[in-house]
Parts: structure tokens; C-alpha cells; sequence
């Protein structure tokens, strides 16, 4: 099923700390082709890499990682 990127939603630390091994998750809205939205957190740098933003369309594959379709 396809899904276009409604919103990220980056999370917000402050001045906090965090550890090396952390991973920092986004928040993403998705709305499917049917017009029904679901939420997903997906590691910010995955997005960058993938070059995934809002109005984009993504996919998922068996492993639950995202694409642009």
C-alpha cells in the first residue's frame, strides 16, 4: 500500500543528553490511499538518507522499512 507523508515531527531534546548508541526517531503521519491515517516512528536518519519529506509518497516492505515510491 502507498502512503503520502502528512507531517514529520522531530523530536525536540532541549539541552538534553543523549547516549552515543541512541537512535532519534521521528514521529511520521501517514495517509493512505483510502484517506485513513496511521502514525509510524521511523530513525530521522533513515529519512535523510532516503531523501523522504513531506508530500511524498512511501511504501513498505516486508521488513517494515520505507521507501519513496
Amino acid at each position: 500500500m502507498k502512503y503520502i507523508v502528512k507531517r514529520i515531527i522531530e523530536p525536540d531534546y532541549g539541552c538534553e543528553e543523549r547516549s552515543d548508541d541512541y537512535v532519534a526517531m521521528d514521529r511520521v503521519i501517514l495517509r493512505d490511499e483510502d484517506g485513513s491515517e496511521i502514525e509510524m516512528e521511523i530513525p530521522d536518519s533513515e529519512l535523510y538518507e532516503k531523501d523522504i519529506v513531506e508530500g511524498d509518497w512511501v511504501s513498505f516492505n516486508l521488513d517494515n522499512q520505507v521507501f519513496k515510491v
